[in-house]
């Protein structure tokens, strides 16, 4: 953590008299610190827009405010360019294997189908769309224009990309959280929070399902389960396209994680992040290809 993140933090006229100024771990996009002002805490994300993932801070903001409105994230206390403020949670952070755990997989999906069905009622302006395969897409023609070590890699990914798109056909659209990691997802001991928006927008509810599963080690019988609990509705006639879109989430935070190989400056090894990711893709493409 910088000196000048701290005084930055230190200085935001939303606090009265700052102290305890610490990281927040976890953040793989932001820096993220909590601070006290007084007898509260608050989180301070500083991060400006991020042109190579499409995030734009306007875009997270209008969401997160969203977000809190519906009572699914917290209070937006104060922005400003590269600035989000908000009420800190005292709560526990999930691990993958808390979303596995099967007390919590029903309540994660019904978070997240609350997400998909109120947060819309609460914008007051537009939003960005978030169609993975353009992003997919972008993703593969920037790795490949900025030499990619792993360009070579690019040809086959967007060839079964095109598989993909076929196997979705038609979607509904929703506004989707988009970036369903197990670190996003908090527990307060009595209720679920959904935090982090700066990849929210229109999507498919395919593919947060999907990111749920895919992110977080699902198996089979809780993917199914997941389907039916979501949809109130049998699982087959949405299974096909529900198993490309997983491949399309992995194939995103894979792409994604190369991008960031090249681009960020935080202390992360995305190196690794890509390789762990690679791996869970290929073995949903094989399981996409056998269904």
């Amino acid at each position: 953590m910088s000196d000048a993140a701290i005084a930055r933090a230190a200085a935001l006229p939303c606090f009265t008299n700052p102290t305890e100024i610490e990281p927040l771990g976890g953040g793989i996009t932001n820096v993220n610190l909590v601070v006290r002002d007084g007898d509260r805490r608050y989180v301070v994300r500083l991060g400006d827009d991020i042109p190579e993932h499409g995030v734009l801070r306007w875009n997270e903001l209008a969401l997160s405010r969203a977000a809190h409105a519906a009572g699914i994230a917290p209070e937006v206390v104060h922005h400003e360019p590269g600035v989000l403020v908000l009420a800190y949670l005292e709560a526990r952070t999930f691990a993958e294997e808390d979303v596995r755990a099967p007390q919590n997989l029903p309540r994660i999906v019904e978070l997240v189908a609350r997400a998909h069905r109120t947060l819309g009622a609460h914008l007051s302006g537009p939003v960005l769309a978030f169609w993975p395969f353009q992003v997919n897409q972008i993703y593969a023609t920037r790795l490949k224009a900025q030499g990619s070590p792993h360009a070579g890699r690019l040809p086959a990914l967007m060839q079964a990309q095109d598989a993909l798109i076929a196997a979705t056909g038609p979607v509904e659209l929703v506004i989707g959280h988009n970036d369903l990691l197990a670190a996003n997802i908090l527990e307060d001991g009595a209720r679920l929070w959904l935090i982090d928006w700066e990849y929210g927008g229109f999507n498919t509810p395919l593919f947060d399902l999907a990111g749920l599963a895919g992110n977080n080690g699902l198996d089979e019988g809780q993917e199914r389960a997941m389907l039916e609990q979501y949809f109130e509705a049998p699982v087959e006639p949405r299974w096909r396209a529900y198993q490309a879109m997983k491949c399309a989430s992995l194939m995103r935070e894979t792409l994604w994680s190369m991008v960031s190989e090249l681009h960020s400056e935080l202390d992360f090894d995305y190196g690794a992040y890509t390789e762990e990711n690679m791996a869970r893709l290929t073995g949903s493409l094989a399981d996409f290809r056998n269904v």
